[in-house]
């Protein structure tokens, strides 16, 4: 009996090994691409955009709405620090901000809300439709929540994912991670 446990937790292990390293190597393969989908958007300026602005430079993307109550805004505000913390050695990282609420967020509204607060990030709004297939391309949950006074909010992943200069996945920063893990990642990202 013990031999056949010992059997069994050997098959186990080389089968989770095996396992790692199929996903390791698949990830692997993944990230040659670059990440995400083709998308013709437009930005806070009313210029076309497409998934080319993601390329030649390392590239910080955020997905949020302009009438959200705490977790935009603070994004927006923190991200402007760290721009400001790294000075010259982030200035080639571009930074975008794109709607999940193009209904309510059109470029101009758009524009207001994000300079407001930092010059370092560029807005993303388009077709309803399109802006939805963009986010889904990105593996952005996102979902409209009715509230009790007839208005909505919306609820949304809330990282900041980080593009290297081919466009491909590099990391994420995480809302609410520590301001010097972020700057580190930043910093990193801009060798990119």
């Amino acid at each position: 009996m013990r031999a056949l446990f010992a059997a069994l937790i050997v098959v186990l292990g080389v089968a989770g090994a095996w396992l790692g390293y199929e996903i390791y190597r698949q990830q692997e393969s993944t990230s040659e691409e670059p990440y995400g989908v083709a998308f013709n958007l437009i930005d806070h300026n009313g210029q076309p955009i497409t998934e080319d602005a993601f390329r030649g430079h390392p590239t910080a993307i955020f997905f949020g709405f302009t009438h959200c109550p705490e977790i935009c805004p603070t994004t927006l505000y923190e991200m402007n620090g760290w721009f400001e913390a790294l000075g010259d050695e982030g200035k080639n990282i571009k930074a975008y901000f794109i709607t999940i609420d193009p209904e309510r967020d059109t470029p101009e509204f758009l524009r207001d809300y994000i300079t407001g607060v930092t010059d370092r990030v560029v807005g993303i709004t388009g077709e309803p439709d399109a802006v939805r297939a963009m986010a889904r391309g990105f593996n952005i949950y996102f979902k409209r929540i009715d509230t009790e006074d007839g208005d909505y909010t919306m609820d949304h992943t809330a990282s900041v994912i980080l593009l290297d200069s081919h466009g491909r996945f590099r990391k994420t920063i995480a809302y609410g991670e520590d301001t010097e893990s972020a700057i580190s990642k930043l910093r990193d990202l801009a060798g990119t």
